[in-house]
Parts: structure tokens; sequence; C-alpha cells
């Protein structure tokens, strides 16, 4: 047996700790994994930071951020679309509610998305960037184009 302040001693109790430490890490890691998991499941964070959530079936919330427009809505759904749903770039997106109070963010503005239009909404083509009509839309690959557009705004702004 060693004695107790012996460098021995010292040296198998730092191993023995050590070992409880990564059991212990090891095992707070899975439980935050678990924990988090669900939230993972439904929230699906686009190009530009903004997410997406199920509302209905078919129906999707992008939930804004601080200072978001009509631009950045329609890059978040055109990004889930496309990358997520694996939908054609020609397919439309309507605006299925326009822009107000989010379903799932509590203080937080959102506008719902969908593939197909809402029951007796104008579906006709405009010309303006809108998410405050229901019905209005455009193709997968313009809402996605979008994403691009901020990107050049962040990379080339003179601090």
């Amino acid at each position: 047996m060693r004695a107790p302040g012996s460098p021995a001693f010292l040296f198998s109790f730092a191993k023995r700790r050590s070992a409880m430490f990564r059991v212990t890490h090891s095992f707070l890691t899975v439980i935050l994994v678990v924990a988090t998991a669900p939230l993972q499941a439904q929230t699906w964070w686009a190009w530009n930071r903004h997410e997406v959530l199920p509302v209905a079936p078919g129906v999707w919330e992008v939930v804004s951020e601080v200072g978001s427009g009509a631009q950045d809505y329609w890059c978040a759904i055109g990004d889930f679309s496309i990358r997520q749903l694996r939908s054609k770039a020609t397919q439309r997106i309507y605006v299925w509610r326009e822009i107000g109070p989010s379903v799932h963010r509590a203080g937080r503005k959102a506008v719902h998305f969908a593939l197909s239009p809402p029951d007796g909404a104008d579906t006709s083509h405009h010309y303006s960037l809108s998410v405050k009509f229901p019905g209005r839309n455009i193709n997968a690959a313009t809402a996605r184009n979008y994403c691009f557009d901020r990107r050049e705004d962040f990379l080339f702004r003179r601090w």
C-alpha cells in the first residue's frame, strides 16, 4: 500500500480523479445531446440564420431576426425548400399567412409559407417583394437567390 503524501500515491489519486472526470463529462455530454434532440428535430436553420419551423402539414413558419425584411424571409424559405424539402427550383412558394406574431417564438414576428396557395388568395404574379399579403409567391430559386444578395452586402460592408 502506498503511503499518503508519497509521489506514487498522489499520481494514482490523480489518475483515478482524471478517469472519474472523463466518465462524468461523457455522461453530461450524452444528457445534453438527448435533451436537445427534440429541438434539433423540429428547428431548421436557413443559410441566413433564420429559423424555419413546421406549423401544420405543408405549412412552415420563418421566424424573424432583428432587422429582418421581406428579402430575409424569402431567403430562408427558399433555402429550406431547396435544401431540406428537395423541391425543384421552379416550385412556387406562397405566403400562407402574412407577417404577424410567431406561433413558436413569443414576442417575435414570423411569416407562414407553403408550397400550395391558401384558399381564396390572389396568386397572380406581382413585381414587389412582399410578405404582407397571402398568396404572394415566387419560385424557390428566386427566393433562395436573396440569400446570396445579403451575403455580398455583409462581405463588402465598410467598417
